[in-house]
């Protein structure tokens, strides 16, 4: 087998020592490539230029992200197109939960460096008892729910297909604005597509609970962003969590910068130390199922893009 690779250096030692028998390559992300170079597989970086290239000459493309939605079109005429799914779900829950308790905690504001008014004093929140919407339940809306269980949330979600709740004690609703008309805490962890384009409208945010705090680590096209800044303004979203916006990054003195009630990230909620091991190790796995010829993870839909 061919392995056609664009993470170099480290990652093509790591694959060669895991699968000798395999001849891996190592191609450009960028510019053009050498007409006579052809493969089995691809692994393949979504910035990568040059994918239109690469692709015909294989059957096999594996993305190292976990959204596909940065791919060009011609990773989807790939026979097979895989991802790293599932790899950045730890982290991101872990982030998903520290901004949720940010929110109810006050913090940083709880934070002092005078002597405050009040000694002994504040009004702050909780995660008990709150209720929780979950916008997709695959790997990082399940990791989401996992663990908001554990600080007993009240936990509804809404998912694309009418399948039951794979965790005891989720609510599964039938539309987003179901979700968001009960929710405290509203968290968006869906897959970006055609479909879900701008998901959260002006309609969405007018079903919403007044005084709701939005959390966005998925893909900020999903939201309108404008219909944002109207419910932020209004009071509808308390404060907005995001770490994904359109586009990225923002242009200086986008508004996002200096909302009083946002809260901006520059999409690192999937970071942690073991982040690009996960993702390695995922490709590992897919690269010796191939070779077994056994059902690859992490498939993805080419209709519905994710």
């Amino acid at each position: 087998m061919r392995l056609l690779n664009q993470a170099h250096g480290q990652g093509t030692e790591r694959i060669r020592r895991e699968y000798p028998d395999v001849d891996v390559v190592e191609v450009p992300i960028e510019g053009d490539v050498d007409p006579s170079v052809e493969g089995d597989a691809l692994l393949a970086l979504t910035l990568a230029s040059n994918l239109d290239q690469l692709v015909p000459r294989v059957r096999w493309v594996h993305s190292f992200s976990t959204g596909v939605d940065g791919l060009p079109d011609a990773a989807f005429s790939a026979e097979v197109l895989t991802c790293s799914r599932g790899a950045g779900a730890v982290p991101i829950s872990e982030f998903v939960l520290a901004a949720m308790l940010a929110f109810e905690k006050k913090m940083p504001e709880v934070w002092i460096h005078d002597v405050p008014e009040h000694w002994n004093f504040a009004d702050l929140g909780g995660l008990c008892g709150r209720s929780l919407g979950i916008v997709g339940l695959g790997g990082i809306g399940e990791a989401v729910a996992h663990r908001a269980r554990a600080f007993g949330m009240e936990i509804s979600a809404f998912r694309r297909r009418p399948l039951p709740s794979p965790i005891p004690d989720v609510r599964m609703v039938s539309t987003v604005e179901e979700l968001v008309a009960g929710a405290d805490h509203i968290v968006i962890a869906a897959p970006y597509t055609p479909r879900t384009h701008r998901m959260f409208d002006a309609g969405v945010f007018k079903a919403m609970r007044p005084g709701a705090h939005l959390v966005n680590i998925a893909r900020g096209g999903l939201v309108d962003q404008d219909a944002l800044h109207a419910a932020l303004d209004d009071g509808t979203v308390a404060t907005a969590t995001l770490d994904t916006v359109d586009p990225e990054p923002l242009p200086a003195g986008h508004w996002m910068y200096t909302h009083p009630k946002v809260r901006l990230s520059p999409h690192v909620s999937w970071s942690s130390p073991e982040g690009g091991r996960k993702i390695f190790e995922l490709f590992l796995e897919n690269l010796g199922r191939y070779l077994r010829g056994e059902p690859l993870e992490g498939v993805v839909d080419k209709e519905e893009r994710y």
